[in-house]
């Protein structure tokens, strides 16, 4: 399985708000600046975000984005899925309920999928965004040190 760009940019601008938005909304300019992605591409992504409850925006000057909820409430599973769909590595009956497959009383490989996608599913859903704003601190604490 292979995440695509707005998948991978939606969770770090995530990871921008989360750090950046405590006290103050934050623009898409700034976040596009400090990720280094387009303001078009991540007005899209943002957007994706809204829909799924993750993002709030103001209008006005002093307008920008800021996260719904806060950040340990909040995990990679849900802004992966508002993303990207759901996190599966193939369409399967075992796995997807509403999927009908003619040969699924045949099919080994079924398990191999649903061990697959169980995984993904429990990786993603036991990380929190917190999780990630704290490995980001320590990353630029570091930094800082050098």
């Amino acid at each position: 399985m292979k995440l695509s760009t707005k998948g991978r940019y939606g969770l770090r601008a995530m990871i921008d708000l989360a750090i950046h938005s405590k006290e103050n909304q934050v623009s898409i300019k700034s976040i596009s600046e400090r990720q280094e992605i387009s303001e078009n591409y991540l007005e899209r992504i943002i957007a994706l975000l809204k829909k799924a409850g993750y993002v709030k925006s103001t209008r006005g000057a002093q307008g920008g984005y800021m996260l719904t909820k806060k950040p340990d409430q909040i995990s990679v599973g849900n802004i992966l899925r508002a993303l990207e769909g759901d996190l599966n590595p193939v369409d399967c009956s075992l796995i997807n309920d509403d999927k009908v497959c003619s040969e699924s009383s045949l099919c080994v490989t079924k398990f191999v999928w649903k061990r697959i996608s169980d995984s993904i599913n429990d990786v993603v859903d036991n990380i929190s965004l917190q999780d990630l704003v704290n490995e980001q601190l320590e990353i630029d604490k570091s930094q800082l040190s050098r």
